[in-house]
């Protein structure tokens, strides 16, 4: 039994976002098709995955079941799709990424020197984003992949995977900030001085640790803001090492540093050309095969 798609992709959107008119608007398409092809994907299944009795559709207890199969589904598809685009050639004319500064690894560096020498006619072009700008980057189609600090969720049109490399996040201070003086940093010490926050530009409101914060959408900029002793911030251990070492103390508080993993993310919709696919592929495969 074979089943599209765009059938399993609107039943998932239609799932999490609640109603068949939402997923519709979601994926441009009218709120009549959605209907359809969840209905027709229902008799393919032979079961109901929808209770429509109420005002909006709400799964049913065999939809439940079936919605984490059918995300499975489309991983699969996505692992075929790159797959075949390193057997079917179609080289893009440029490959963009989104790069979180909570990543730093040699396999990227190597990445790139391959793919320079593979490829040397392609351009590349590398910006900056953290967070919900680098998924909004890449459903826009304004990137085709990026790496990013591991979100709890995406939209179902995000494809992703973990990488192996892991980077680390501790909490610093300027040298000469009265809290540089403490040996055992608490939460109560925390909230009574300002924090130094990463936002981004879709950023919902999110409570501050301490009572007043300043914030930014660049790492490097919350560096240079802790440098100055305007406050504390939580910054990727890597950038401290190579920008601020001299300049900047790591607070021992309990739970810091911590460990966070790194996803590479793309479109579903739009897929990966050659480079792109062979560039995420690279990404996920043992540093030992660089």
């Amino acid at each position: 039994m074979l089943h599209s798609v765009d059938a399993l992709l609107m039943f998932i959107e239609s799932a999490n976002l609640g109603s068949f008119s939402a997923a519709a608007r979601k994926l441009d398409k009218q709120q009549s098709t959605v209907s359809e092809a969840i209905a027709n994907l229902e008799i393919d299944l032979g079961v109901t995955l929808f209770d429509r009795s109420t005002r909006k559709p709400t799964l049913t207890e065999h939809g439940h079941a079936l919605l984490a199969h059918a995300q499975q589904m489309l991983d699969a598809n996505d692992r075929l799709s790159r797959a075949a685009q390193r057997l079917s050639g179609g080289l893009e004319a440029q490959l963009s990424f989104a790069l979180s500064d909570t990543y730093q690894s040699d396999v990227f560096e190597k990445s790139l020197s391959q793919l320079e020498q593979r490829y040397p006619d392609l351009r590349l072009e590398c910006l900056i984003a953290e967070d919900e700008d680098a998924v909004d980057l890449v459903q826009s189609g304004r990137v085709q992949m990026a790496l990013v600090a591991a979100q709890t969720s995406y939209p179902p049109d995000i494809g992703f995977e973990t990488i192996a490399d892991q980077s680390e996040i501790g909490l610093y201070v300027s040298t000469k900030h009265p809290l540089a003086r403490a040996t055992q940093v608490t939460g109560d010490m925390l909230r009574e001085v300002r924090e130094l926050r990463l936002n981004t530009y879709r950023d919902e409101v999110k409570p501050p640790r301490s009572g007043f914060h300043w914030s930014s959408s660049s790492y490097l900029i919350l560096l240079e803001m802790t440098e100055l002793g305007f406050g504390w911030a939580e910054l990727p251990r890597w950038i401290v090492k190579r920008f601020g070492a001299a300049d900047l103390k790591e607070l021992q508080v309990n739970g810091w540093p911590k460990n966070i993993q790194v996803h590479l993310i793309w479109s579903r919709d739009r897929g990966l050309g050659q480079a792109g696919s062979w560039l995420c592929n690279t990404f996920l495969s043992p540093p030992a095969s660089l």
